[in-house]
């Protein structure tokens, strides 16, 4: 059975890198018919909070990713909260204490920050001496009952290599003599990330170990703990890190991180779910992928060895493009407590229809607003350029005047009889279509761009349309 699983740390709101490893994940489990599940690290005491786990099951179910064990659902693994095992870590410390793999450590913090500032000194890697490894069963006993703060140090190889054989990386070799005796088990009793994952990770019987390649370095660690336990390894996968288009680590400077910011910037989730699927993927030239494509497509070994690039330029086409496949009555729904917070309440039929003349428009669902003003507030400027090119030519009084007289008195008001009247009057005045055209748009609007004209000035009415193009001809004068 394949069972991988994403193990993020409640001290934040769900990242794009977070969220790209827990897909990555998914998608392979899903491939796979194997088991997805979640785990919350949550051991760092004074960074995890409950606002930040909420806002890590909140970024997945926004994005579609549903676990199969985990918080919320039964499993047969559990507890699948860090601080709810704590009797397991200690445990398996004590037996490697009992077996001499590792040994009580009563440095203080000053004692020890005094040996990272000499290893400074000499140039050296900051690395833990083994003080304490030549410690007597006597002197520890002694110490053990004064009640000193300890840690637990699991004892490494001083010499050798620990090999990571990694399905994106391949071999990579770690020098021993490079690593020290880390710690396992902190002073308050609770486990380090190295200790309590490899333990977690073994028990809950996780097969793929698919993560950031921040965690290779920590990797050679993780397998030493799990030999001087005698279990198997699991396989491991590290992706590739994300970068901005500065080539520096994604950041807070580079916008949003948070899954949930982005939702609330108005992109779909498949759109973002098919963006950072392609961050450090990829199948050919493809760049749109259903969830269905995703899952069918999804192989570890296709994953990239080089850093992805966040570009939010492609992600914002391809939202463009997710937002023109949605259903009309989702992107109202989407778009209606915009519209009414911008410019009140209005007829739900008119609302829709403002809504639907921008469905192949859109990039963001926010540009709503600011793309339909003119159909909420009266046309108070108009488009330099378009008052140059459009405005200021011979015919620009006759055309507007013409489709006054001849748009008031048009019955029905629909855009099939609309349509004839700018046809005709082009024939009428020897003009080409668009010399009607974009004159009436700038009246209407006040811009170059708009839906199409027949459909702006049905959605208008008689009314409107009328009093602008009234206003525009003053303007001309």
């Amino acid at each position: 059975m394949i069972r991988v699983r994403f193990a993020p740390s409640p001290t934040g709101a769900l990242h794009i890198g977070g969220a790209r490893t827990a897909l990555f994940n998914w998608l392979y489990a899903r491939n796979q018919g194997g088991k997805f599940i979640l785990r919350i690290e949550d051991t760092d005491q004074q960074r995890s909070t409950l606002e930040a786990n909420k806002a890590i099951f909140h970024g997945l179910e926004w994005l579609g990713l549903d676990w199969d064990e985990g918080p919320n659902v039964d499993g047969d693994y559990g507890p699948y909260y860090q601080t709810q095992r704590l009797e397991i870590h200690q445990k398996h410390a004590q037996q490697l204490l009992e077996e001499g793999k590792a040994y009580y450590c009563f440095c203080s913090p000053e004692e020890l920050d005094k040996k990272r500032k000499a290893a400074a000194d000499r140039k050296e890697a900051p690395r833990y001496d083994g003080t304490c490894r030549k410690l007597s069963q006597e002197e520890i006993k002694k110490k053990l009952e004064s009640g000193i703060p300890k840690v637990i140090r699991f004892i490494l190889p001083p010499e050798g290599e620990t090999i990571v054989g990694d399905i994106v990386r391949g071999k990579v070799v770690f020098k021993n003599d490079l690593l020290d005796d880390f710690v396992i088990l902190k002073s308050d009793g609770f486990p380090t990330y190295n200790f309590a994952c490899v333990l977690d990770d073994h028990l809950m019987e996780i097969s793929h170990v698919i993560r950031g390649d921040d965690h290779l370095s920590n990797t050679p660690r993780q397998i030493l703990l799990y030999k001087a336990f005698g279990w198997n390894l699991p396989k491991f996968a590290h992706i590739p890190m994300i970068l901005g288009k500065d080539k520096a680590r994604l950041s807070k400077r580079h916008g949003a991180t948070s899954v949930i910011d982005y939702s609330a910037m108005g992109y779909l989730p498949e759109a973002v779910l098919n963006y950072i699927a392609k961050l450090g993927w990829g199948c050919g030239d493809q760049e749109v992928f259903s969830r269905e494509e995703l899952i069918q497509k999804f192989t570890l070994k296709s994953i990239t060895k080089s850093s992805a690039v966040f570009d939010v330029d492609k992600l914002n086409w391809l939202n463009g493009k997710y937002i023109r496949q949605i259903l009309p009555e989702r992107l109202f729904t989407l778009c209606e407590p915009l519209l009414i917070e911008a410019y009140g309440n209005h007829d739900v039929e008119y609302l829709k229809k403002v809504v639907s003349a921008f469905h192949d428009r859109l990039v963001l669902i926010p540009d709503i607003v600011s793309l339909s003003t003119y159909f909420f507030q009266d046309v108070t400027e108009y488009d330099p350029g378009g008052v140059e090119k459009y405005f200021k030519t011979d015919k620009a009084k006759k055309v507007l005047e013409t489709l006054k007289e001849k748009l008031a008195g048009l019955e029905p008001f629909t855009r099939e009889s609309i349509e004839p009247v700018f046809k005709e009057l082009a024939k009428e005045l020897d003009v080409k279509l668009g010399m009607i055209i974009h004159p009436c748009r700038l009246a209407l609007t006040g811009t170059l761009d708009s839906p199409p004209m027949y459909d702006v000035v049905e959605l208008l009415g008689k009314e409107k349309v009328g009093l602008r193009l009234e206003k525009a001809l003053s303007s001309l004068l």
